[in-house]
């Protein structure tokens, strides 16, 4: 009979779970920066607060930007394993 611990690298799923959880986490506060600094940007710019409109477009910048660079890494990833 085969036991069960070599069947299943428990580590490895354990990895896996993790960086998952972890990734999930950024995308997800990524995601949710660059929505909050689109949003922001657009009333500061119809209010003309130009400096806030221009700190909230960087803002949104930067999370659009850290959702692509997770796109890209995942796909890296898969592609290359």
């Amino acid at each position: 009979m085969i036991a069960v611990a070599t069947v299943v690298d428990w580590e490895a799923l354990l990895d896996a779970a993790v960086a998952s959880l972890v990734a999930a986490l950024v995308v997800t506060l990524a995601a949710s920066t660059a929505i909050y600094g689109a949003a922001t940007f657009a009333e500061a710019q119809r209010d003309e607060r130009y400096g806030v409109a221009a700190m909230a477009a960087v803002l949104a910048l930067v999370g659009s930007l850290v959702v692509a660079a997770s796109i890209a890494v995942g796909l890296y990833v898969m592609i290359n394993g």
